[in-house]
């Protein structure tokens, strides 16, 4: 990993991490809108960690998730399953965030969660012996 990208990619890590943990209280509290929301921030934060360790720096949502099946879902380096839950949890974000009438349900929070706990897992994976927190 470049070093310039050193603290960044921990500090993503970290929040990555944080966002779960936020993510979890929340839904146990019933705030399933912001409980989505903070899951797809957790997987935010770790995709943007695994590509700031291969240099690849993005400064839109949009550049993330495209570099992420770019770069790791067409090439088998992630399941296309995660590519799948990444664009899911952001449209759900949308709905948490801005949904108005709309809300997530305790359901789409639960599966959110999940989602999230399996992606950052497979980053984990993917990183293997590399240092990323």
């Amino acid at each position: 990993m470049k070093e310039e990208y050193h603290k960044e990619v921990k500090a993503n890590w970290r929040r990555a991490e944080d966002s779960l943990r936020a993510a979890q209280d929340l839904y146990s509290k019933g705030y399933y809108d912001f409980a989505a929301s903070r899951a797809y921030y957790a997987v935010f934060y770790a995709a943007s960690a695994l590509l700031l360790s291969r240099g690849l720096e993005f400064s839109k949502h949009s550049g993330v998730i495209a570099a992420i099946h770019q770069k790791f879902v067409k090439t088998g380096g992630l399941d296309k399953q995660f590519g799948k839950d990444l664009n899911w949890l952001f449209e759900l974000r949308g709905v948490g965030d801005y949904g108005e009438t709309l809300h997530v349900s305790s359901k789409d929070a639960e599966e959110a969660l999940i989602s999230a706990q399996a992606f950052i897992s497979a980053v984990k994976r993917l990183k293997g012996n590399e240092n990323i927190q």
